[in-house]
């Protein structure tokens, strides 16, 4: 069950804590059990989405400027337009 710990150690350790913490309880230890096993799964699913998402960010922020780039040739170098001259 638990790598080398049998049935009969599973029994004694709930055994022991039936002695230590009485009949009543026993359901009140389970539902704290429960709830703290609920968040934590549910922290780690939060945390890998916002990992995810963080990450969709990075992605969308380096393709930007390549899509820009590809997009926008690069512009023709203008001469400055020649003036007349005048005569004072």
């Amino acid at each position: 069950m638990f790598g080398s710990m049998g049935f009969t150690e599973l029994i004694l350790i709930l055994f022991i804590v039936l002695i230590i913490f009485g009949a009543g309880k026993l359901p009140q230890l389970g539902e704290g059990l429960g709830k703290a096993i609920k968040g934590f799964k549910k922290s780690v699913h939060e945390a890998e989405a916002i990992e995810a998402e963080a990450e969709a960010a990075a992605q969308q922020q380096m393709a930007a400027p390549q899509a820009s780039i590809q997009s926008n040739p690069a512009p023709a170098v203008e001469q400055p337009a020649a003036q007349p001259a005048t005569r004072a």
